[in-house]
């Protein structure tokens, strides 16, 4: 048996399932575990260079990225277990939608997806100040990812908030942006982050705005924005009220008068047409 410390993260599982593959160890030869475990009956294992010549397909490869963000650890074995019977006389194990390991795997990425889709819509930046040397502005925000997703954000956030300096903290890594370029370091407890600033009465104006208490549906508003987001969502705070008031104001919408009926705008083309 292997003993096969966790990977930290995809490019050092890659160094490692393509050292395994090459010494042609099978899956069920290794033990995945953290690094602080030992085991009386296992041998650790250093990966040789990689001089693998086996064709792995790139939709392994973008899937395996992917995969590699979720927080349970479990994505490692599941990954080499399919890189082996890919590279071993099932090359179409990815069209297999019904094979157990490629449901957990894509399960996991479906997961992670939809854990940036939430990172995407909720992320609050706070305003702590302007740069003197650049006049820029500078934010900061707080997230709380379910997986480790930060580095896969980066281009959405770069593209939405380029015209100003930014970092978005997190317990896992912290992203920041200057205007030029990304870099990340250790994540934070959210002690770090700041408290609320006049952009969250934005906010509150903004979602009393566009609430609309006539389609309100609870769950399918919990679904998307999930109770576990709102500490830290500044519209939240309002979000109680507007339900408890919303079947008040739905009828006060229904009571209102109709708006006169405008009158159709002059126009000559038209006028032709209807003669015609």
């Amino acid at each position: 048996m292997k003993a096969i410390a966790l990977p930290k993260d995809f490019a050092e599982w890659r160094n490692l399932a393509l050292g395994l593959l090459m010494e042609g160890i099978e899956p069920a030869q290794i033990i995945w575990q953290s690094p602080d475990e030992t085991s009386l009956f296992s041998e650790t294992f250093q990966p040789s260079p990689d001089t693998s010549s086996h064709r792995i397909p790139k939709g392994f490869i973008d899937l395996a990225q992917t995969a590699a963000c979720h927080r349970s650890g479990e994505q490692w074995a599941l990954l080499y277990s399919m890189l082996w019977r890919l590279t071993h006389h099932e090359p179409h194990l990815l069209k297999m939608s019904t094979d157990s390991e490629v449901h957990r795997v894509k399960t996991m990425v479906k997961s992670i997806s939809r854990d940036i889709h939430k990172m995407h819509a909720f992320v609050r930046f706070r305003k702590t100040g302007d740069c003197e040397a650049t006049g820029r502005e500078q934010f900061v925000a707080w997230f709380e990812p379910d997986h480790l997703i930060v580095r896969l954000t980066s281009s959405f956030f770069r593209n939405r908030f380029g015209g100003m300096d930014w970092s978005i903290l997190t317990p896992d890594d912290c992203m920041h942006w200057d205007g030029q370029k990304i870099h990340f370091t250790e994540g934070v407890d959210k002690s770090q982050a700041p408290d609320e600033d006049a952009q969250d009465e934005l906010w509150r104006t903004y979602y009393r705005s566009i609430f609309n208490p006539a389609r309100l549906k609870v769950k399918a508003m919990q679904s998307e924005m999930p109770k576990k987001y709102w500490k830290n969502l500044p519209e939240a705070e309002i979000i109680a009220d507007l339900v408890s008031t919303s079947d008040k104001r739905t009828q006060e919408m229904i009571e209102k008068p109709a708006s006169p009926e405008k009158p159709a705008p002059k126009n000559d083309y038209l006028d032709r047409l209807k003669e015609l």
